[in-house]
């Protein structure tokens, strides 16, 4: 028995009523399948997970068909899902597995921890939920449950505050019945102990909470310290061929966007038709500017202004690696961040092009 091992037992008997227990990743729990729902669900609500989760199965059941897959391939299964850097660490580690362990997911935390986009909780978490191992796992919602439940005052990002936080989760942690505690703590963050109004009457733990006692759900855990939010901007360019082609450039395959394919972008109107001209030997006559659309990221706000300009019908790219003429009449299966898409398909429904 643990330190606060009262805390597991009403949680299990909480999840046993409550739980949710027929999530597509529940069924048939290999790490591999535990390992794809884990990465897909953080800073992602499971309502929106789940269908993607059940295409991203459908098409890579197993490590080795993600590890031969093609990288555009695995972010056309992304697009929209957001945090494209998740799908290129999955993408890679997939490789790993193959090429390093032998297609076999690694046992060891350690070994588990060394691929890419897995830190010590979606570690933890895999070994839980897969193979029923007594390992802490400290996510988003289990942050806000630790740090209400037992008082921990500051910012979970806070070294200090973490560390205090891991400790509470490996003592809460039970030795039995670890795969049903570990999904149960996740659920009552994400169910019962959200982030505004938590429904405190249905909790299972409320008569030993300290913020519920105090009054303090809102208080607790402390937000990350204000910081003003930055705002770009950005032209993109939408250079149309022959009424249904539109020219789309690989991105660096780091930072926004990495790997996926998007719009030719450009500090200004003018650089974008100035480099069309040179480039692609577009009309300038024909460049019509449209509506700014904005884009929230997770650190910064977003405006995109984009500008159509027309190109001649028989012209062909330069470089087949780096630039492709995307035929939104008949769309290829390649990754497209969602406000590129977006801009595409108003632009082709709205008949512009």
């Amino acid at each position: 028995m643990t330190p606060d091992s009262s805390f597991a037992v009403a949680l299990l008997a909480w999840f046993e009523a409550h739980g949710r227990k027929h999530l597509p990743w529940q069924r048939e729990p290999t790490p591999y399948r535990v390992w794809v729902s884990e990465v897909m669900l953080q800073q992602t609500q499971v309502s929106t997970v789940i269908p993607y989760y059940e295409a991203f199965m459908q098409r890579f059941p197993d490590v080795a068909a993600l590890a031969g897959a093609p990288i555009d391939d695995v972010l056309h299964r992304w697009s929209g899902l957001g945090y494209y850097a998740r799908a290129r660490h999955l993408h890679r580690a997939a490789q790993i597995v193959v090429h390093k362990f032998g297609g076999a997911f690694p046992q060891a935390v350690a070994d588990i921890e060394s691929l890419p986009g897995i830190g010590r909780s979606t570690a933890g978490a895999i070994l839980a939920l897969s193979r029923g191992e007594r390992q802490p796992i400290l996510d988003g919602n289990v942050k806000r449950v630790l740090a209400r439940h037992f008082g921990i005052e500051g910012f979970p990002g806070e070294s200090a505050v973490s560390a205090e936080l891991w400790r509470r989760a490996d003592a809460c942690t039970p030795h039995t019945h670890v795969a049903e505690y570990t999904q149960a703590i996740m659920d009552l963050g994400a169910t019962l102990c959200v982030r505004h109004q938590p429904l405190c009457a249905a909790c299972p733990l409320v008569r030993t909470c300290f913020a519920h006692a105090s009054g303090r759900q809102q208080l607790l855990p402390a937000p990350r310290p204000r910081r003003v939010r930055p705002a770009r901007r950005t032209c993109m360019l939408l250079a149309i061929r022959a009424g249904q082609f539109v020219l789309l450039e690989r991105r660096p395959p780091l930072g926004i966007w990495g790997g996926l394919w998007g719009l030719p972008e450009f500090p200004t109107p003018d650089a974008a038709v100035e480099w069309s001209q040179r480039e692609l030997h577009s009309n300038a006559d024909s460049r019509e500017v449209l509506t700014p659309l904005h884009h929230a990221f997770t650190h910064f706000d977003l405006q995109i202004d984009p500008i159509r300009i027309e190109c001649h019908a028989d012209h062909r790219v330069m470089e087949p690696e780096r630039y492709v003429w995307y035929n939104a009449a008949a769309p290829q299966r390649i990754g497209l961040p969602a406000p590129v898409k977006t801009l595409i398909d108003s632009m082709f429904s709205e008949g512009l092009a």
